[in-house]
């Protein structure tokens, strides 16, 4: 019993971290530094200085933090305390070995899945949509007009994909996401960035379009899997450009249709 409640207690910390790490995407931060971000909270490891200052200039990510940090000593010192319980019996402390490194394993399977990660996020961000006013407390929510689309920042790192290329290399524009701005190392902007717009390692992309391709994209790294992943990510956006140009087909065959039954014979 008490080795089941040890791992009860770490599908709810990995959890916690997978809800603090979507609540943090919302207000703007890509998924990787939203992860990041959500983990040296929880773990009380602290931050460097300037993601400390992401942080705490930000309202609704210092909130989601400080809640973040009180869940986390709460969860260490209930985990501590099981395990204190779960070996004061001496008696078959192997089998309990056995049965958490087991419990362990099963949950760092199920948790590093894809699929499982797609369902995850796809019930956070609804419950925190339903739950929650976090979208419409950040600037992020005046372009997301849908329930696929937001705004995110991306941090450029040296084998990211997009990394030492131009705007116009990349042609983001055919995989749906818009570039609405580069933000240098030095602190200088550049909004609306043009096809000529060099991007470099440590630039900070703010980013419009589909979460799931602000994901991908974040994700991508350079070489020939990062070239398939572009190709295979336009190919994609093509997908939804015809099924909204359908829909917009119909919703105006609708409109007609009310006018017509609405003007008089």
């Amino acid at each position: 019993m008490i080795v089941a409640a040890l791992i009860i207690v770490l599908a709810l910390s990995l959890l916690i971290i997978r809800i603090a790490t979507v609540a943090l995407a919302f207000t703007g931060l890509s998924e990787e530094l939203a992860r990041f971000q959500t983990q040296s909270a929880f773990f009380g490891v602290g931050f460097t200085t300037k993601e400390s200052e992401a942080i705490t200039s930000h309202p609704v990510r210092r909130r989601i933090i400080s809640v973040l940090m009180i869940l986390g000593h709460a969860v260490f010192a209930t985990a501590v305390s099981t395990m204190i319980l779960s070996f004061m019996d001496k008696q078959n402390i192997l089998a309990r070995l056995l049965y958490i490194a087991a419990g362990v394993l099963i949950l760092w399977i199920v948790f590093t899945r894809e699929w499982v990660n797609r369902k995850l996020l796809r019930l956070i961000s609804l419950a925190l949509r339903r739950w929650t006013t976090l979208n419409v407390r950040d600037y992020s929510s005046l372009l997301h007009l849908a329930s696929r689309y937001s705004v995110t920042e991306t941090l450029v790192q040296p084998k990211d994909w997009v990394a030492d290329k131009t705007l116009g290399q990349l042609d983001l524009t055919r995989e749906g996401v818009l570039v609405l701005g580069v933000q240098k190392p030095d602190g200088t902007y550049i909004g609306a960035p043009t096809g000529r717009t060099q991007i470099a390692e440590k630039d900070t992309m703010i980013l419009y379009g589909r979460q799931e391709a602000l994901a991908e994209l974040d994700r991508r790294r350079t070489g020939l899997r990062g070239d398939s992943a572009h190709e295979k990510a336009i190919a994609q956006q093509k997908v939804v450009v015809k099924e909204q140009t359908k829909q917009e087909r119909e919703q105006e065959r609708i409109r007609k249709l009310e006018q017509n039954q609405a003007s008089p014979d």
